[in-house]
């Protein structure tokens, strides 16, 4: 008996739940619980960071899901943002070439999969969409020509190269700190004049590509000739967290890493992972990860866009509730790091344990398990997953100018780099 509820209790469908916010955002959003999968990155690379050259033959591909299947009529447009993701105060002739909006032609329905989807895509710039200037962007596409009906925001970047970022990954300079937090350094080398750093130039840096961590800075520590310094003792420290955890779900006719079981009918199917723990104690395991990343694949199939099954996966965390007020989340960049009743986990105080469902894509996921203390409204890892400063983390590093007498910021040096590796625009 024992086996049959189990799975009945597990395989309950999450999609019927929150209604439409009739509010945009600038930030990365999905407004309706039907929408899934959005993808947003350099055409150039899956998954690579939202980020492209200025008049230069790179795209951004954008992507997701509908689960309601069938056509609907979603339309699409972009809006300029500053440093700080609020709407910038210009005209949209200021920042677009072309129209202010379009509608998305280029969908596909699923095939071979119990549960059926419609995959919808657009790359930017396209002939109807084409920013003029660098900077900070929202993508918002919404319902039947309505923006009071968001279907989804997603942030990218239009960089307009005008600096070179050099920078490097050290220990926190904070005694106490050394061995869980990991400090980043940054210098802007630049050929024009800045008549006013301290306030012309912000620089935003990001751990993970993820909005929760950043950190702003609007003072440089040293103003040199074509050169400002950036290594504060105080600032840009980050919690080294761990190495994500992941599952592997490319196919679903074997148990593949860190899956252990598959339940698979007509109408959807459903994956159990193996029960994880808490990685709070102990030396730290160095483990391959993707930084927080995940990838649609379907070995099973032909097309990964359009037939990759939809699972329900069950995760589960063993470990006791870190405070008396407060709610554990699963996140990862497959929903941008935030918290929703989606990703919320139950909490079984006589087992001391966690657990949820999540309806994801079949592909490669990362994931962690953060605590969200409602008393300091601050989410973090650290309860469950500990710190350390040798963890591989990725480091997202942005510049902002705004010239003296402009109404906008512009996005004008970038840099990607990791403890291991850079990688410079």
């Amino acid at each position: 008996m024992q086996k049959i509820l189990i799975p009945v209790l597990f395989f309950i469908s999450t999609l019927a739940f929150a209604q439409n916010d009739k509010t945009f955002t600038n930030e990365n959003k999905i407004y309706l619980p039907n929408i899934k999968t959005v993808l947003c990155y350099n055409s150039n690379k899956e998954q690579s960071l939202p980020v492209i050259m200025l008049n230069s033959s790179e795209t951004i591909t954008f992507s997701f899901d509908d689960l309601l299947a069938g056509t609907q009529n979603y339309w699409y447009t972009i809006e300029h943002c500053t440093a700080e993701w609020e709407t910038s105060k210009i005209s949209s002739i200021d920042y677009l070439g072309s129209f202010n909006d379009d509608r998305i032609i280029n969908y596909r329905y699923s095939s071979n999969t119990a549960r059926k989807y419609t995959h919808y895509e657009i790359s930017l710039p396209n002939t109807q969409i084409q920013p003029k200037i660098g900077g900070n962007y929202v993508l918002k596409v919404y319902l039947d020509g309505d923006k009071n009906k968001p279907v989804i925001s997603q942030r990218f970047y239009i960089l307009d190269s005008q600096v070179a970022v050099a920078a490097e990954v050290n220990n926190s300079m904070q005694v106490e700190n050394r061995n869980y937090k990991q400090k980043i350094n940054f210098t802007i080398n630049h050929a024009f004049p800045i008549p006013n750093p301290y306030q012309d130039i912000k620089a935003v840096v990001m751990q993970n590509f993820n909005a929760n961590t950043i950190q702003v800075n609007t003072k440089p520590s040293f103003v040199r000739p074509n050169q400002l310094v950036y290594n504060d003792l105080n600032t840009n420290d980050f919690w080294g967290d761990n190495e994500f955890r992941k599952f592997d779900t490319r196919s679903l006719r074997y148990k593949a890493d860190n899956v252990k079981d598959i339940y698979r009918d007509n109408q959807s199917v459903n994956v159990m992972l193996f029960q994880d723990a808490a990685r709070t104690v102990g030396a730290f395991a160095n483990q391959y990860d993707e930084n927080g990343n995940f990838f649609i694949r379907n070995t099973d199939g032909r097309d990964d866009k359009t037939e990759a099954e939809y699972m329900s996966v069950l995760f589960t965390l063993n470990a006791p509730a870190p405070g008396p007020n407060g709610d554990a989340y699963v996140v990862g960049r497959f929903n941008n790091y935030t918290m929703s009743n989606e990703n919320k986990l139950l909490y079984d105080a006589n087992r001391k344990q966690f657990y949820g469902n999540v309806i994801l894509k079949q592909g490669l996921y990362d994931y962690e398990f953060a605590w969200f203390n409602k008393d300091t409204r601050v989410m973090e890892t650290k309860p469950f997953e500990g710190a350390f400063f040798q963890t591989e983390n990725s480091y997202q590093i942005f510049v902002y100018y705004r010239r003296p007498g402009a109404r906008w910021d512009t996005l004008i040096g970038y840099t990607n780099l990791s403890n291991k590796v850079t990688d410079r625009r």
